[in-house]
Formats: structure tokens, sequence, C-alpha cells
């Protein structure tokens, strides 16, 4: 597609996206769900921390609106907020302004359908279309314009299904909380008071500029010391639009998604709530949770990079639990996409129920040394189609004489090539990945 990727529509605010862009795609949305059926459309916007969110998010509204639709407007709310409301409020589809774990200076709008998962690739075709002017939409008249709701109570409905889906207190537990100054801030410590944990908060005073800088679950350090300093039994990190959620034990160790399917996997699945014994990550998760589900009788089925992928296989197969070592985790009997919060909940649900600490969960689980480095390039999918590049990573994986891997994948929402190695030792990654790095150099931006 020419401007919506894995996630969306991303770009510098008012560069690669641009107000622009952001009044037609509310204008296109606001025809399709209801002036084009001769019926008013009803659609829920949320944002994150953003300086350039309010904007785009007010020239959306505007073309919803001007083309007949009823814009409700949850404010600042995670991702995963906007997908339960659309499902819960009944609405046509939701639309999040958010460039997630991007700086400040870049944005996004991801559309989801009334369902609650990311929109059709043929709507957004239709969209792309009427950006570039190849389809013509009416504007609405009269008494067909459409309004405004303030729909802060939606925002308050999603607070209260995340303390609803907790069936557990967590009185006497200290918890740490890394909101990276983004739309978990005004969220995510409510849900833990309700609770009854005893909560300690960093990054969640956001001023447009801060989301995402040295803090979150992409800067996972500042969680590590904080936790380590105040004693704390947990730490959680979110990122800018709260779907994803990486967390810290009691000593300060890093349990990434990989760590939390591990986690919650092996507990879903003593109970019964694991279907099919599976578990989805991705081709980007470590050998070691693969070898560590196996010895536990979980079987892994990984897919392409994206949560999309990975909820579309959990949703044709019915499998409950998928995710990315990023943190992006879904629990399919809970939710459509991924959410920080909801994750951290999960893993909190186990370390109650086992009463066991999380690093003791996670112990049983040996990762392997990965090396993942990020090229900037000028066109991406010509450096993906060069034989070099190519002949970079069979030379790499030929190294590894079968006990490792070298990954190559363009990022879908950057002009980046991501390449990963993984081997037994860091010095295997390091020779492993060189290959390709070499072969990517005339290709860098």
């Amino acid at each position: 597609m020419k401007y919506f990727g894995t996630d969306g529509f991303r770009g510098k605010a008012n560069e690669g996206l641009n107000v622009e862009h952001a009044f037609l795609i509310g204008r296109f949305v606001g025809w399709y769900y209801g002036l084009r059926q001769e019926r008013k459309a009803r659609i829920v916007i949320g944002k994150d921390t953003r300086r350039s969110s309010y904007m785009f998010e007010s020239a959306l509204v505007a073309g919803l609106v001007a083309s007949g639709a009823d814009a409700y407007m949850l404010h600042v709310i995670p991702t995963p907020g906007v997908c339960y409301e659309v499902v819960d409020g009944g609405f046509d589809c939701g639309i999040m302004v958010s460039a997630s774990h991007n700086p400040y200076h870049d944005n996004g709008i991801k559309l989801v359908n009334s369902g609650g998962y990311k929109m059709e690739e043929d709507v957004l075709e239709q969209i792309e279309d009427f950006i570039d002017g190849k389809i013509e939409v009416p504007l609405a008249t009269g008494d067909a314009i459409g309004c405004t709701v303030d729909y802060m109570q939606g925002r308050n409905r999603y607070i209260a299904h995340l303390i609803a889906s907790a069936n557990f207190s967590l009185q006497g537990i200290r918890v740490g909380l890394d909101c990276a100054n983004g739309a978990a801030s005004s969220v995510a410590k409510p849900v833990f008071d309700a609770l009854g944990a005893e909560v300690y908060v960093i990054n969640n005073v956001p001023n447009g500029f801060n989301i995402n800088v040295n803090s979150g679950s992409t800067h996972i350090e500042s969680l590590q010391n904080f936790v380590v300093r105040n004693s704390l039994d947990v730490g959680f990190a979110y990122d800018g639009d709260a779907d994803r959620c990486i967390a810290v034990d009691e000593n300060g160790h890093v349990v990434d998604g990989d760590l939390i399917l591990y986690v919650c996997g092996r507990y879903m699945a003593k109970y019964g709530r694991l279907v099919k014994d599976t578990v989805v990550p991705t081709v980007m998760t470590n050998f070691g949770l693969i070898k560590a589900l196996e010895e536990v009788g979980i079987k892994a089925e990984p897919t392409d990079v994206g949560d999309k992928y990975v909820y579309a296989c959990m949703r044709e197969n019915g499998y409950t639990l998928g995710g990315e070592q990023s943190g992006h985790v879904i629990f399919g009997d809970l939710e459509t996409t991924g959410d920080g919060i909801m994750t951290s909940l999960r893993v909190m649900e186990a370390v109650r129920v086992e009463k066991e600490s999380l690093s003791t969960l996670t112990r049983p689980v040996r990762l392997y040394p990965q090396k993942l480095v990020n090229v900037p390039v000028i066109d991406k999918a010509k450096a993906m189609a060069s034989p070099d590049v190519k002949a970079g990573a069979e030379e790499g994986e030929a190294l590894l004489g079968g006990n490792g891997r070298v990954f190559v994948r363009a990022s879908g929402t950057e002009e980046l090539v991501r390449v990963l190695a993984e081997a037994p030792t860091d010095e295997l990654c390091d020779r492993a990945i060189q290959p390709v790095i070499t072969a990517l150099e005339p290709y860098r931006m």
C-alpha cells in the first residue's frame, strides 16, 4: 500500500502524514460507514499524548462530521481502549491517533473495524484512492451533517473492564509502572490502585514532547533501576499508546514478550485455558522460548512479524495466546488486540495464583543471545530484493551450522531493514550478522 503499513498510516507530523491526510481519512470513513448507506455512522476516536495528536484528532473529527458521521471523542486513551470501546459501544469503527513507540515528532492514524481489530485492506485501499483523488465522496448537508460527542464515559468503561478482568487482589504487592509519558499515564495507576497494590509510578507527566523519551518499554533501563532502587516486587513498562508491555522482575531483570508468553502460556495451559495447548509467537521470537514451551508440552505456531498476523492466526484457529518479543501480547479470550495494561494484569494473575515471584516463573527459559541491528535505508523494498543481501543472510546462517539463524525483514512503519542474528554466543551473533550489514551498505540512508 502507498500510505498504510502494518500499523496504520505513519509519518512525521505534517511531513509524511499531514493534517489534510487526516481530514480526508475522516471524510471517507464518515461517508463509507454512514452517508453511503443513507444512515448516520457512529465513529469513536482516541489519541495519545504527543503534541500533534490534538491537531490530527481535530482534522479527523472535521472530516467525519462533514461526511455525516457522529464523532465520539475518547480523548487520551490507550489504543486497546479504542478497540474495546468499538465493540462495547457498538460503533461502526474506531480511529486511534498514535505513533506508538516512535518519537513525539512522528504520528500515525490506526483504523479498526466494528469487530475491534484492524481495518480490512480493501477499505484501506479505497481510502488511499480517495486521498489520491481517484474517487469522489459527497459532503453531507442540512441535518445530515454529523456532530461531536465528548465520550469520557467510554474511557471510564474501559478502565472498569480492566479492573473487572482481574479476579484477584494485589494487596501487599509493590508494583512499579513506567507509563512512557503516554496514553497509560491516566489509566494504569487507577487500575492497580483499585486492585489494592502499592503503586509507584514514573514517567506519567506528559507534556506533548516527552512521550517515549528515555522511558517506557523501549527504554526499560529506567524501570529496572526504579524497581531495584525501591525494592519493588515487579515492574511494568508500556509504550506510547500502551498496547505493549515489558516487565521487570524483583531483581531488575527484563521479562520481555517472549518470557511473558512463556509465563502466561504455561499458566493458562495448567488451568485449561490455552486452546489446543498452542501459543502464537512470530518468526522473530527467541528459539529458547520455543524449546522451553516444548519441554512443558506447549506447541508454538510462529507467524510473520506484526500483531495483525498474530491475531489473524489466533482468530482463524481459535487460539487464546499470542504475541511478539516487543511486548505486544494478545489474550484471545479477552481482547482483539495487544493491551499492555491487560498483559500486566495477566502476568500478575500468574504470580498471585502460583504464589511465585516473577523471576521464579521465568527461570526455566534459557534464551539464546540475539543481536538486532536496524539499518536505515533509502528504499527498503530495493534493499530487501538485493541478491547480495540474500546471499549475506545465507552466508551468516551457514556460519552457524544450523545452531541459530539470521533473519532479515523490512520495517512495516519506517525506512529500516531489521537484521536479527540468533546463536549460542554473542560472538557468533556478531559474526553471523556482519555479512548482511556489509551487503546493506550501498542502500544506507
